[in-house]
């Protein structure tokens, strides 16, 4: 008899992040610590916006006796959406092809849930968020990963095409990338667009992008936004208000099927994206959120203020010896590590309170992660660590 207690593919998605487990057991313990200075994730470290408080509070007012009753879609919710990529994109959007989601993470099980057979193969960026990965497998699929350029950290089409079979049947694209900061240009995603059409046409078998945007409101230095549906017509945005409102733990984004995508899958679409959000749990967010959504939509953390940190931080750490690049947006620097084993430097770091995520969480090994949503207190106190840090002898 075997005793077993748990699945074989939870056992292999155990195997496969057992390094991001393992960090994130160790650092939790920490987290909560006064005076430390936290870089490991995009986390709010100042209270929240004033607006987004009160529009929780507002909407959270029952209006009727079914106000906090099972809720799909709610309309407003969808015309707010609407409204603000008609706004921000200047594309129109149709009403039916809005789905609201519990974030991008469910947005991104959806939509390869609603086109994806098992077995079926899913392309993503490396370095990659760390869990395109675990989604493919635990839907049973399987991830195939595919390094960007490294020296401008920009899609490598070339790669992409090696990388591409008979099986493929979506590639995701996170743009703002998560971690590189990279925000993909016209040129590369017209060029990635051709690409996917011609193995679309030679598979006989559409390949369908997924287009993670969760950063596309997070840009410096007076960036427009280039996202990749706009180049592929059968490309599925993912949304989430996590970023933009630094509020990661209130779920609520959603999915836009390109209102350029062939009108009949669309529509056949619409309703596989229904019957994955049901049978995924509900992952429609809680009403009041969707209730709130007209009024959260058009609030903003300070991107100006991420982008003096992005600065003082980059010049601090190349002034300390550090290499590094500018990132282009999201939340996150990726400098190098001096020591070339990344974990024991995060930890060396640890020890004078600063906490950064090893690169190899990230698929990057030799780098670390820093996330610029640390208050000004917290880099005040970190920079003279990384100083000091840089100047360390590498243990042997």
């Amino acid at each position: 008899m075997e005793m077993r207690p748990i699945s074989r593919k939870m056992d292999a998605l155990l195997a496969a992040h057992m390094r991001l487990l393992e960090f994130f057991m160790w650092f939790d313990p920490h987290s909560s610590r006064e005076g430390i200075a936290d870089f490991v994730a995009g986390n709010p470290q100042e209270m929240p916006l004033p607006e987004y408080v009160a529009a929780i509070k507002r909407w959270s007012e029952p209006k009727r006796k079914d106000w906090f009753a099972y809720q799909m879609n709610v309309p407003e919710a969808q015309r707010a959406v609407i409204a603000s990529l008609a706004e921000r994109r200047g594309v129109a959007f149709a009403e039916e092809d809005i789905a609201l989601t519990t974030g991008a993470f469910a947005g991104l099980e959806i939509a390869m849930r609603a086109v994806c057979d098992e077995g079926d193969e899913v392309i993503y960026l490396t370095p990659p968020w760390f869990f395109y990965d675990g989604i493919a497998q635990g839907l049973g699929l399987v991830p195939v990963k595919v390094r960007v350029d490294m020296k401008t950290f920009d899609i490598d089409v070339a790669a992409i095409e090696r990388a591409i079979t008979s099986r493929t049947r979506a590639i995701i694209v996170n743009s703002p990338n998560n971690p590189t900061g990279k925000a993909y240009p016209r040129a590369t995603l017209d060029r990635l667009a051709a690409l996917l059409e011609a193995a679309s046409e030679r598979n006989g078998r559409a390949i369908y992008l997924l287009s993670d945007e969760a950063y596309y409101r997070i840009l410096y230095d007076g960036r427009r936004y280039e996202s990749p549906t706009e180049s592929y017509p059968r490309s599925i945005l993912i949304y989430t208000y996590g970023k933009q409102l630094l509020t990661p733990g209130e779920r609520i984004g959603f999915l836009a099927l390109a209102p350029t995508m062939p009108a009949g899958e669309r529509r056949q679409l619409r309703n596989a994206i229904t019957m994955a959000q049901l049978v995924g749990g509900w992952s429609w967010p809680n009403a009041v959120l969707q209730y709130a959504l007209a009024d959260i939509d058009r609030l903003s953390v300070d991107i100006g203020k991420l982008e003096r940190k992005r600065d003082r931080m980059i010049q601090g750490l190349r002034e300390a010896g550090y290499e590094l690049h500018v990132p282009e947006g999201t939340f996150y620097l990726l400098p190098k590590s001096p020591w070339p084993d990344d974990w024991a430097f995060t930890k060396h770091l640890a020890e004078s309170d600063v906490f950064v995520l090893p690169g190899e969480v990230v698929d990057l090994p030799g780098y670390f992660r820093i996330s610029i949503t640390a208050s000004d207190a917290m880099i005040d106190k970190a920079l003279p660590v990384f100083a000091a840090a840089a100047k360390e002898r590498v243990p042997a």
